[in-house]
């Protein structure tokens, strides 16, 4: 990874163009207010991170734990790092060390979340969502919907006291994000949503759907959270 913070005036040009038509859409859809945009920017240079940022963009989303940590020493300390990527338990400690990480919405097993918690320990709070596997699909990670979900989240609300859980997050299926009709899976994880809450006593939880594709549904159907990359960066 280059680790000049400096893009082209092209190339700064077309992702601040792009970073704004997102904005747009939020604003257009009215949800300004209510919407958090990510902007993932796995296997990105970090001057494309840092042109962002001078235009006052904060959250960005990283997959891989390497480039995270690369990434988090190299540009300013008030960025909001997201781990979106698979989260492995021998990784929850090195997670844990980068002080400006502001989430992980990865999290899917008790595990995952005391290993996280304990390592986390004298520091700021880390905000966790819960990884919901709303397709059914084999190769995605996450819970079932239901009661697996609300136990994660009960177990994370008594038992680690340096996570606070934000929400939940699902990554839906390529066919319903085609669809252009509402989103099964994004429905689904609304439910399980308002089920935590009703079962823990909670209000308020965010939701983490919508991705390049499929991110204005995903705010027409309640998302707080949107992690967009590569309408933003362009593929890989």
């Amino acid at each position: 990874m280059s680790t000049s913070l400096t893009s082209t005036p092209e190339r700064a040009a077309s992702l601040i163009e792009r970073i704004n038509s997102v904005k747009s859409n939020i604003q257009e859809l009215g949800a300004a207010s209510r919407t958090r945009l990510v902007a993932v920017s796995k296997f990105k240079q970090a001057s494309d991170i840092q042109t962002l940022y001078d235009q006052g963009q904060r959250h960005f989303g990283e997959n891989y734990m390497q480039e995270l940590t690369e990434k988090a020493n190299l540009l300013p300390k008030d960025i909001c790092w997201h781990f979106i990527g698979g989260l492995q338990s021998n990784k929850c400690k090195d997670l844990a060390a980068i002080e400006n990480i502001w989430a992980v919405e990865t999290i899917d097993s008790e595990k995952k979340a005391k290993k996280l918690d304990v390592a986390r320990a004298g520091k700021s709070k880390i905000n966790v969502f819960i990884q919901v596997n709303t397709s059914g699909e084999d190769q995605k990670s996450g819970l079932n919907p239901g009661a697996e979900t609300v136990k994660l989240a009960k177990f994370i609300e008594l038992e680690c006291p340096n996570l606070t859980l934000a929400g939940l997050m699902t990554i839906g299926s390529l066919k319903n994000s085609a669809s252009n009709e509402e989103n099964q899976d994004f429905k689904k994880l609304t439910e399980a949503k308002s089920l935590v809450e009703s079962e823990l006593g909670l209000s308020e939880l965010e939701l983490s759907i919508g991705m390049s594709s499929d991110y204005k549904e995903a705010i027409r159907q309640g998302s707080t959270n949107i992690r967009v990359g590569s309408y933003i960066f362009g593929a890989r």
